[in-house]
């Protein structure tokens, strides 16, 4: 990583990756990695670490909030992520090289949309967000009534893909901006949740999935 900072962020001139040129910097960093992508977008910052790394933080900060509705538990974490690392910048409590590193950690996660170790059945970003605001917001012992039907050790997972399965089926043809349609899918949401605070605070997840 020193070699790379050296190489391509304090060189007099900041290479040039072509095959890259309309690609955006946190798609940049994931395939090239940070200081090559640093050096290909932000030559001109050259020797300007505090800009380049409110450039890359801005970045960041702008791909959570357009994705936040899609999945507001998964990136409400990213979202602390990022602060803690601004904080550590800020105060001076961490080296470049390090700093560097985590905004390469931070940038995959948040392009990924996911954790590494989610489960295997979540094979669907409507399923991963439901899983993911489930085990933010419903405790363990809630989300295994009524009994699991999944068979699943996990009674968050089996919930979410029990409400998946259930927005699917009783979901009518274009029922966005339909009060009456809308609320035929909340019911189904309610026959799964049995509670309707619930049902509020994931609706509007379902309504921003695609493939709901």
């Amino acid at each position: 990583m020193r070699h790379l900072i050296d190489t391509y962020i304090e060189a007099s001139a900041p290479r040039k990756i072509s095959p890259f040129d309309n690609v955006g910097l946190l798609d940049l960093i994931v395939k090239t990695g940070i200081a090559a992508a640093i050096a290909s977008q932000l030559g001109g910052l050259k020797g300007n670490r505090d800009a380049i790394a409110e450039t890359v933080e801005n970045n960041v900060r702008s791909k959570i909030m357009k994705e936040h509705l899609t999945d507001p538990a998964y990136y409400e974490k990213m979202s602390a992520l990022l602060d803690e690392i601004i904080r550590l910048r800020k105060e001076k409590a961490i080296e470049y090289e390090e700093l560097l590193k985590r905004y390469m950690d931070l940038v995959v996660r948040v392009q990924a949309g996911k954790a590494v170790d989610a489960p295997a059945r979540l094979d669907t970003p409507g399923r991963l967000a439901l899983y993911n605001i489930l085990k933010a917001h419903v405790p363990a012992q809630r989300a295994a009534e009524p009994a699991a039907s999944y068979g699943d050790a996990d009674p968050h997972l089996d919930l979410a893909l029990r409400l998946d399965k259930a927005v699917r089926q009783k979901r009518p043809a274009d029922w966005r901006g339909v009060v009456a349609r809308e609320q035929i899918v909340k019911q189904a949401m309610y026959e799964v949740l049995q509670d309707i605070d619930s049902v509020n605070r994931i609706f509007p997840i379902v309504f921003a999935q695609k493939e709901y």
